[in-house]
């Protein structure tokens, strides 16, 4: 059938939860590019069948191999540009370093282009705020209060915070610290912020 395996292509995505990435269907998209290779083959052949032999009965059906040809390149964008949006996505929720469930799911190229977006990012960021530069991943909603009450999940060693004292955080240890400097740690799954 016309187009099947490129609108299984884009169903998969949707029933994909929000934030999720699905495993890369190099399979599928293999199916469809051959599927369109067929569709242009045939109708290179009947387009010259058509202008040799005088045959216009064949222009209706080049039209609609033409317009399944069209279809099937956009799902075919539309399948791997959604997942350069996730892919983007995950970089701004789990930072540079990607969990390794994540990175299972990702085809070795869309793998180059996080490394590349996530270089470009970090130049980006080294660029603002002087010498320091600006974290611009960090407050992703606006904070409260500058400080919270945080959890530790797992043991991660010394923590140094902003006035140079230091932190060991231990399991189960609940300390009192600045968002800032906890945010990424709470997206690694390092550490809890505390509701009171």
């Amino acid at each position: 059938m016309f187009c099947e395996k490129a609108m299984e292509l884009i169903r998969e995505l949707h029933r994909a939860p929000e934030g999720q990435l699905p495993a890369f269907n190099e399979d599928g998209l293999r199916q469809v590019l051959e599927e369109m290779k067929a569709l242009y083959e045939q109708n290179q052949s009947d387009v010259n069948e058509a202008k040799s032999g005088g045959r216009s009965y064949l222009i209706p059906t080049i039209k609609f191999r033409h317009c399944s040809l069209l279809r099937n390149r956009r799902c075919t964008v539309a399948y791997l540009y959604d997942r350069l949006l996730r892919i983007r996505a995950l970089r701004w929720e789990y930072g540079s370093v990607l969990p390794n469930a994540l990175r299972f799911h990702m085809a070795a190229e869309e793998m180059e282009w996080f490394n590349n977006y996530k270089r470009s990012l970090a130049t980006y960021m080294r660029s603002l705020g002087g010498d320091e530069g600006l974290d611009i991943t960090q407050d992703m909603k606006p904070p409260k209060s500058l400080y919270i009450e945080v959890r530790c999940l797992k043991d991660y060693g010394e923590f140094e915070v902003d006035d140079g004292t230091s932190v060991l955080l231990k399991k189960n240890s609940q300390h009192f610290l600045p968002r800032w400097k906890c945010e990424q740690l709470i997206r690694q799954g390092v550490l809890e912020h505390i509701l009171s």
